[in-house]
């Protein structure tokens, strides 16, 4: 009955009411309103009375503390989250698995299914469609920005950054939109990639990136690379050592040329899985490069658990997922995100942001206690993307909410959470999730 009560009164909401008595985590409660959050609960939780005015969140004041003449909908300690935030996807690839699997679950298996299927299959209504599909699966779920990486090699640059435009238009109510071009690092060498790559990203308003590897091309691909952002003023975003490869040391190069160049943009870097193979010296020399850089890494504990050291018929020993407690140990800010939905990448998913933190606990032991942790799916990848404020409990900001049953982040991490109120603008709305019929005849034959 409470969650009908709830549902509700949040349906039809009035102009003005307060949700009485929410905990949520105090590390995304801003400074300047601290003064109650001083004293969090064991899990880092305060509970407060939250006030919403014509949509937006208007203040927040301790529990009791006085008696509000407003409409009043009880909470009795309910968990409430701000607007949720993904730093790290690929709406592109989206939802391409049924028509084409990934043969082996292997990473050069993903590369070879992509690579097929965008070649053959990638023109601007079919990208479109899985990415409008996917942007309404994050929707339904609480997102409320999103940083995809577009395939940017070849004829495909100039299909995909149109399309992406429409789409950030078209969703510019409901989810703010971010793209990052993404090629191989050898090809920021080729003048005939990189110049309508640059230029798409420039035109677009989209920020400059590559994968790297253990590649003689690194260091003349980042310093193209730098220097391209310097001179357009771009954000930078990398996919950084997704390997198991010890050898694999791009993550220091790129702290190095940051720090050699005083490069003054964002950088935002994600996977460096070769950190967990390397020797406690170079990964402490490594790590101290990225602090000093002001590098922002964001780890997809997902997809590199689904990819890495993999082999049939042999269970996986080393599971790649970066060192998160050693890099917020120094200061680096660090962040979960949903990376590959439903594609050769990652078989699984539906970017659900509490799906990916409830299993970044479970994986990177996130936990004992949960602490801060919770704002590496709101605040930490709101500011990684310029969203200043975002990700927090700020006044005058959309009252852009979710809000659980679960009154602890126990409770939270314990359950699916399918039944949650996702708010915008201090409405409910629709949380049911499309339907994968929709792309049915998208994973016909050609």
């Amino acid at each position: 009955m409470k969650a009908a009560l709830r549902a509700a009164f949040l349906g039809h909401p009035p102009d003005a009411y307060v949700l009485v008595g929410v905990h949520a985590p105090a590390v995304l409660v801003p400074e300047f309103m601290r003064d109650f959050a001083a004293r969090p609960d064991a899990e880092g939780l305060v509970q407060f009375d939250l006030f919403i005015a014509e949509g937006t969140i208007a203040g927040l004041a301790p529990h009791g503390a006085e008696n509000h003449p407003l409409p009043r909908l009880e909470l009795d300690g309910a968990l409430v989250l701000p607007g949720l935030v993904d730093a790290h996807t690929h709406l592109d690839k989206a939802f391409i698995w049924p028509r084409r699997p990934n043969p082996d679950g292997s990473f050069a298996g993903a590369l070879a299914a992509n690579t097929a299927d965008r070649e053959q299959r990638w023109s601007a209504d079919d990208v479109g469609r899985r990415m409008d599909f996917a942007l309404r699966c994050a929707y339904a779920h609480g997102t409320v920005a999103i940083r995809t990486h577009l395939d940017s090699i070849g004829p495909q640059t100039a299909i995909s950054w149109p399309v992406f435009a429409e789409k950030r238009a078209q969703w510019a109510e409901r989810i703010v939109l971010q793209g990052v071009a993404l090629a191989p690092v050898e090809r920021v060498l080729d003048d005939a990639e990189f110049g309508p790559l640059v230029e798409a990203v420039t035109r677009f308003d989209g920020v400059l990136g590559t994968f790297t590897y253990v590649s003689p091309d690194i260091q003349p691909g980042l310093d193209r690379l730098f220097e391209a952002a310097e001179r357009h003023g771009l954000d930078l975003d990398f996919h950084v050592d997704e390997t198991l490869d010890p050898a694999a040391h791009s993550l220091a190069l790129i702290a190095q040329t940051a720090l050699k160049r005083r490069f003054e943009g964002r950088i935002l870097v994600g996977h460096c899985c070769s950190l967990s193979r390397q020797e406690p010296a170079a990964v402490d020399r490594t790590l101290d490069l990225v602090a000093r850089a002001g590098i922002a890494v964001v780890s997809l504990p997902m997809c590199n658990l689904y990819l890495q050291d993999r082999a049939p018929g042999r269970t996986p020993r080393a599971r790649g997922v970066t060192l998160l407690h050693e890099m917020r140990a120094r200061g680096i800010p660090v962040m979960v995100a949903s990376d590959n939905v439903r594609d050769p990448f990652y078989a699984y998913g539906d970017l659900d942001l509490v799906e990916v933190f409830r299993e970044a606990v479970r994986i990177a032991h996130l936990d004992h206690p949960l602490g801060d942790w919770p704002d590496i799916v709101t605040a930490r990848p709101a500011a990684a993307m310029g969203l200043a404020g975002a990700g927090l409990f700020i006044p005058g900001a959309p009252a852009d909410l979710s809000l659980f049953r679960a009154r602890s982040l126990n409770e939270l991490l314990s359950r699916p959470q399918a039944d949650r109120l996702v708010l915008r603008g201090g409405q409910i709305i629709d949380t049911t999730p499309p339907d994968p019929a929709e792309l049915d005849d998208l994973m016909d034959e050609p």
